[in-house]
């Protein structure tokens, strides 16, 4: 079961970037530097994938900016379900493309198109995201459609990872699990 940290400035400190990126690789394969509201987010993306490489996470992405991505040699970008135009572009650049859906036409798109993965959300009650998709509609994605979905969504708990693998799930994509006081 992939672990993929989503990072924001809840979870990640520049000042103590370190010591989160260690905290992060003891739970994490995957994480994603995401900052909506980061001024010089180019700046703190360098920093960030910079660091993030002498770790040991099976793949450093950057959030939404796949040409920043590829100029910092990130190993991929997570798109937004508003980019699926992007996804060409980015693959011919050479990245692994994950990307946010939350429909079922949404993964037959993506996987269309050649994305790696997918997230698909949201599958537990999460804060301003919407009615929540259950493990039963993971289910039915997870059995129609071959690429790897990930589980994203209100994931705060073993107990929720375990039904996310029972249902098919590849893995599960979380900013609140990987919170500094888990």
């Amino acid at each position: 079961m992939i672990a993929y940290a989503i990072t924001d400035p809840s979870t990640l400190n520049f000042h103590i970037l370190d010591q989160d990126l260690e905290r992060f690789t003891t739970k994490v394969d995957m994480i994603v530097y995401r900052d909506k509201v980061c001024r010089d987010y180019a700046d703190q993306a360098e920093r960030f994938i910079k660091r993030a490489k002498a770790y040991q996470f099976h793949k450093v992405l950057l959030h939404s900016d796949f040409s920043l991505a590829h100029a910092l040699q990130a190993d991929g970008v997570h798109l937004t379900s508003h980019q699926f135009d992007h996804i060409a572009e980015a693959k011919k650049l050479g990245l692994f493309v994950i990307i946010s859906t939350h429909t079922e036409k949404e993964i037959a798109l993506a996987q269309k198109l050649g994305a790696d993965m997918v997230t698909f959300s949201p599958i537990f009650d999460t804060p301003n995201k919407g009615k929540p998709k259950g493990v039963e509609a993971l289910k039915v994605m997870t059995d129609k459609f071959t690429i790897p979905i990930i589980a994203l969504g209100g994931i705060v708990t073993h107990q929720q990872i375990k039904q996310c693998e029972e249902n098919g799930a590849k893995g599960f994509a979380s900013i609140r699990y990987f919170g500094r006081d888990i």
